[in-house]
């Protein structure tokens, strides 16, 4: 077969473009290939710094409902009793002469009932045999919304409402979310309401604020039971931890002093802890005393006319744990 041949000067027309033809080009495109694959550090910091500020603003917002909360003494308190509550049950005893007493913060008036004058009734809560008590509960916040009629029916006859806190930290006076909802629906729901303030108080000064803080929640309410100032060291760090028995006898002094004024009836709330070392009971007795000490069998020496004897109760009505009081009047 015979192929057709062009002439030399028409082949070269169809020729194809070496790699060499345009080398300067070649160089300014390479050049640009390569910095466009190059990113600047620059660039890389802003990403990342941009990237933070979002994460950092995401957690500050979901953090937002529980900042309050971390500045809760009841809070702190809590986590506390949970970190030390002992694995197995112990009694407390009395530590102290049972004759003439000498140490100054024990109030003389013994305690008339013993560790077996209080036995569990039908609802299983602790009362007195043979002697006029009645069973309750405090609450907070903390127990979120109460179905109060359940926890009427259960047995339960009156109710301790927290009405606010001062920060354990700030030191700032929070109301309880929760305290205007329970005040009013307790009450129609029949039972007996009283009302505390979670002090942190340092002195008369900011005593007055609490007291303030308290009446002004209380303005268009009526209390059957007692007004308590629930002064507690409820962390380590807490701004109360260095408090004296002097001072916080004459916050609780002045305390019950106004609110009886004001026809309210006062009360001191203590654990066994705080009645021999924080304060000095002989000089409050004029005013009944709250004892917080958990356990079924009352071993504490002194006369109390309320006794919180647990922290982890069980209520109907109230979802989870619940301080449960009996109250017994003289």
């Amino acid at each position: 077969m015979n192929l057709l041949k062009l002439p030399e000067n028409e082949k070269e027309d169809f020729d194809f473009e070496k790699e060499d033809d345009y080398p300067e080009e070649e160089v300014v495109l390479e050049d640009l290939r390569a910095r466009s694959r190059r990113v600047r550090p620059e660039a890389v910091m802003g990403i990342v710094a941009a990237i933070a500020a979002v994460l950092l603003i995401v957690v500050l917002v979901l953090s937002l409902p529980y900042m309050s909360r971390d500045e809760d003494p009841e809070t702190a308190k809590e986590q506390y009793i949970r970190q030390t509550e002992p694995k197995e049950e112990v009694i407390l005893e009395p530590t102290i002469s049972k004759t003439e007493p000498e140490n100054p913060t024990i109030p003389p008036d013994r305690n008339p009932y013993g560790r077996y004058d209080f036995q569990y009734n039908r609802h299983n809560y602790l009362l007195l045999q043979n002697v006029n008590s009645s069973p309750g509960v405090d609450v907070s916040a903390h127990q979120g919304d109460i179905d109060w009629a359940a926890v009427k029916d259960s047995g339960i006859e009156f109710a301790i409402i927290r009405l606010g806190y001062r920060g354990y930290g700030s030191g700032k006076l929070v109301e309880d979310e929760y305290a205007k909802k329970n005040l009013k629906e307790a009450r129609e729901a029949g039972l007996k309401i009283g009302a505390y303030f979670f002090s942190q108080a340092l002195n008369i000064k900011e005593t007055d604020e609490e007291i303030q803080f308290m009446l002004n929640m209380l303005a268009d309410v009526d209390l059957d039971m007692p007004l308590v100032l629930d002064w507690e060291i409820p962390d380590p760090d807490a701004r109360t931890k260095n408090m004296d028995a002097r001072t916080l006898t004459d916050i609780q002094l002045h305390f019950c002093g106004q609110m009886k004024k004001m026809g309210y009836q006062p009360m001191v709330y203590f654990n066994w802890h705080q009645s021999e070392n924080l304060y000095y009971l002989s000089e409050l007795e004029d005013y009944p005393f709250w004892l917080a000490l958990y356990q079924d069998r009352m071993t504490y020496p002194w006369k109390v006319e309320m006794w919180q004897w647990t922290s982890s109760g069980r209520v109907p009505g109230i979802r989870g744990n619940v301080d449960i009081n009996v109250f017994m009047p003289h």
